[in-house]
């Protein structure tokens, strides 16, 4: 039984990349918020309202604004890095494991796992 689990073990290492394995290609990302009730924006579309979690795919960059009446626009910038510890790991692993890590974005990760943005009161005209 243990030569059995040792086999699926490295059928799946072999056959996906390490990153996708443990890490997947999303994160989810909280987005909280002073005062609550803030609408959150990526890329110009509303994905909640604070506090919430929004899923994004770590391949990729994001623009995030936090919106409410009353209060002043607040920006943040998400940007994506590769981990060096899944390319040394798929690279142990054989070329396949590269392939299906740099074809997928898994082995990408996003500069941050939360936000908390604090508005200020807009002043009046």
């Amino acid at each position: 039984m243990k030569q059995f689990v040792a086999l699926l073990t490295c059928m799946a290492l072999v056959t996906n990349g390490c990153a996708l394995l443990f890490s997947g290609t999303n994160a989810g990302i909280r987005m909280e918020s002073s005062p609550d009730g803030v609408e959150v924006w990526v890329n110009g579309a509303k994905a909640g309202v604070t506090p919430c979690k929004v899923e994004l795919k770590k391949s990729q960059e994001y623009s995030i604004e936090f919106r409410k009446e009353g209060f002043q626009t607040r920006s943040y910038r998400l940007t994506n890095s590769v981990g060096a510890g899944w390319i040394i790991l798929d690279i142990l692993g054989g070329l396949i494991p590269v392939v299906i890590d740099a074809a997928t974005g898994a082995w990408y990760g996003l500069s941050q796992d939360n936000i908390n943005a604090v508005l200020e009161k807009q002043q009046p005209k």
